[in-house]
């Protein structure tokens, strides 16, 4: 973690909000008018040059002025932003617009509007799976023709789902038996929920070491998994054109690469699952997202959850100078809100903004 002393802090600070406010980079004139301490241009400039030296700012070639970096916006998220509840008003705007006696598909397509109302950027909302709350029972894996298997997997409430895969190779029916085996032993009678999320930890944490008839069963059940999201989820986006107000997100080139990725989904989707797993409000940075369409983007995402499970996420996407301190609070009470609408109501007090 890079430490930064007072003053460098609230340089960077200043730096980074003002650079978000105005979208130019920024000179040392107007940090030195800004920053709220006594220091001359020349020392704000040193300053500048130890944190362009740390990699959290750098100097676009047309100009004097610096801007953040990634790893800038990572310490000031991390470590110097001060998050602003939404006041009463504008929670109470929110509220209202979900109203629990309307359908979950209505409620979602809320959100996802609400979402980019508010905030003027991109707004997501993952469709929840319908089996999500569903526990599993157990998996077959069946040989059918050369490089296919069927996969049958069974939920304690009687559900049935065939999903067919493709492999490289023929299997023995021994091999599946033992695979199926393995995987009913490990997760019989667990949530489909945390199946999948643990499938995706053991396919990160797959090595030479691991049995060979785990390997089998955790890549075949993650891809029967992986099929039965593309068939059965969706992502609901509103907003997309509001990116088109920022200039830095105005090159062509990059507005067809995130409006395919919108259109295609699949990707955003594996990413958006990752906030699942994380709980909370979680911020993707550009090429933290390790996704080339958001590379100039930062992703704001939080889960949300019907009666206590967490089925889907929802979140907004827009440049990496987007205004966090509001951001961020309309991620999380919009999750909050239609978790609450989805579970019919509140149950058990007052919904609180984020910071109370």
């Amino acid at each position: 973690m890079t430490t930064l002393s007072t003053r460098a802090e609230v340089l960077l600070k200043t730096l980074i909000e003002r650079y978000i406010a105005e979208g130019q980079p920024v000179g040392s004139r107007t940090l030195s008018r800004h920053m709220g301490l006594d220091l001359s241009p020349a020392t704000v400039r040193n300053v500048m040059a130890d944190l362009e030296e740390l990699g959290l700012i750098r100097s676009p070639h047309t100009s004097a002025g610096r801007v953040p970096t990634e790893k800038g916006y990572r310490v000031f998220i991390d470590t110097l932003l001060k998050v602003k509840p939404l006041d009463s008003g504008e929670v109470s705007k929110l509220r209202c617009e979900f109203d629990p006696s309307h359908d979950p598909q209505q409620l979602m397509e809320c959100a996802s509007h609400m979402l980019s109302e508010v905030s003027r950027l991109a707004g997501l909302v993952v469709l929840p799976r319908r089996d999500e709350a569903s526990a599993f029972r157990h998996i077959d894996f069946v040989q059918l023709s050369k490089g296919r298997i069927l996969v049958i997997i069974v939920t304690q409430d009687g559900q049935v789902h065939n999903r067919v895969i493709t492999t490289e190779r023929d299997y023995e029916d021994t091999e599946l038996s033992r695979a199926a085996n393995y995987f009913n032993d490990t997760y019989s009678g667990k949530l489909l929920a945390e199946v999948k999320q643990a499938l995706v930890a053991e396919m990160r944490e797959a090595s030479d070491d691991m049995q060979r008839v785990m390997q089998l069963a955790v890549t075949m059940a993650s891809r029967a998994f992986a099929t039965e999201r593309a068939e059965s989820e969706d992502l609901l986006v509103s907003g997309e054109s509001n990116l088109m107000d920022f200039p830095e997100l105005g090159d062509m080139r990059k507005l067809r690469r995130l409006f395919d990725a919108f259109n295609t989904k699949r990707d955003l989707l594996q990413l958006l699952d990752q906030s699942v797993r994380a709980g909370g409000v979680k911020i993707f940075i550009g090429s933290e997202s390790r996704y080339e369409p958001l590379a100039d983007c930062s992703l704001v995402t939080a889960p949300y959850t019907i009666d206590g499970q967490i089925v889907g996420t929802l979140g907004v996407i827009g440049p990496t100078r987007i205004a966090y301190e509001h951001v961020i609070p309309i991620v999380d009470i919009t999750a909050r809100l239609l978790s609450s609408a989805l579970s019919h109501g509140e149950r058990g007090g007052r919904l609180e903004s984020p910071g109370h």
